[in-house]
Formats: structure tokens, C-alpha cells, sequence
């Protein structure tokens, strides 16, 4: 018996096709976040390797949606004795994470570091009610 390897991203497909099968997902494919409490505050991070903050990446609250919109430009040359390759890569992306009633932004702190977008925002105490148990009739 004879094993046959098979390189299915090596098949002729149009472009398109080929990224969806490209385990090497960047910023214009999506963005990863998490979101937790940490007491009064709210904290959302997000994986933005490769950016720069202060130019690429734009922060606005507006109502009750925190939007993160960033553009990213990568280019890489090679250049050789007979040869020459330029590569490059673009992408923009926008992820809007809807906030709880009575945020604020007012003091809303943002922080970048080891390709890590960390926000903090204050948000209120979270009001606990009772549960009320519903019955449920036959018929």
C-alpha cells in the first residue's frame, strides 16, 4: 500500500478560493476580541498585531456601540542579483460591540501593547433582580 499525499492548497484555484483555505488570517479577514467585567469597568480586548495605534487604529463610542475601526499596510521587497519580488498586503476592518445600558464615555482608556488593543470603560453596577418563575398551562 502507498501513501499519496495531497496538497489541496496547491490546486489551481482562482484567488479568491485560495484565501479561504489561508490558515494565515489577518486584519482584513476579522478581529478578534474578548470581553469581561473587571468590577465597574468594562474591558475589551482585541488581537491587532502589527498596527500602530496612534495611526492606524480609531476608537469612538457612540450611544451604547463601541466601534474599532483599523487600516493596515504591509509591503516586503526582495531583492536579489536577478531577480526582484515585491509583496504586499492591505486590509481595513470595523467591529462594533454593543455596550450596557448606562455606559459611560467619558472615561473611556484605551492601551496598546505586544500587539494586544485593551479598552476600559466605566459602566454601572449591574442591577440583580429576583427571578420570577412563570407557570406554564396544558392546553
Amino acid at each position: 500500500m502507498t501513501l499519496v499525499r495531497r496538497d489541496w492548497l496547491n490546486l489551481d484555484l482562482p484567488e479568491r478560493w485560495r484565501r479561504m483555505f489561508d490558515m494565515d488570517m489577518d486584519l482584513g479577514s476579522w478581529l478578534r476580541v474578548e470581553e469581561f467585567r473587571d468590577g465597574d469597568t468594562l474591558v475589551v480586548r482585541a488581537e491587532a498585531p502589527g498596527l500602530d495605534p496612534e495611526r492606524d487604529v480609531e476608537l469612538t463610542v457612540a450611544g451604547d456601540v463601541l466601534e474599532i475601526r483599523a487600516h493596515r499596510e504591509e509591503r516586503e521587497e526582495t531583492k536579489g542579483k536577478t531577480s526582484y519580488r515585491s509583496e504586499f498586503r492591505y486590509g481595513a476592518f470595523v467591529r462594533t460591540i454593543p455596550l450596557p445600558v448606562g455606559t459611560g464615555a467619558e472615561d473611556v482608556k484605551a492601551s496598546y501593547k505586544d500587539g494586544i488593543l485593551e479598552i476600559r470603560l466605566p459602566v454601572p453596577p449591574e442591577h440583580k433582580t429576583a427571578a420570577t418563575k412563570v407557570p406554564v398551562a396544558r392546553g
